[in-house]
């Protein structure tokens, strides 16, 4: 991956080579995930005190550059 924000790392044999933020054991599905499940950026900064206001902005530059979004489709009834 090229162009990443600097915040956004990508190392073979860490996290399975998943795109991670400041080369922490905290990958940006982590975040996403944390943010998607209703947490508040506070909220999660409180509970993961390593992280920085700025990594959330790296984060959502990141999900706004890939290319190809996913479709969901609606489940039959």
């Amino acid at each position: 991956m090229t162009g990443l924000n600097p915040r956004i790392t990508v190392e073979v044999g860490k996290m399975g080579g998943k795109p991670s933020i400041r080369g922490l054991r905290f990958t940006v599905y982590d975040l996403a995930s944390y943010l998607a499940s209703g947490m508040t950026e506070d909220e999660i900064l409180k509970e993961f005190p390593y992280l920085e206001k700025e990594d959330f902005q790296a984060v959502f530059e990141f999900f706004a550059s890939i290319p190809e979004r996913i479709s969901v489709l609606e489940a039959p009834r």
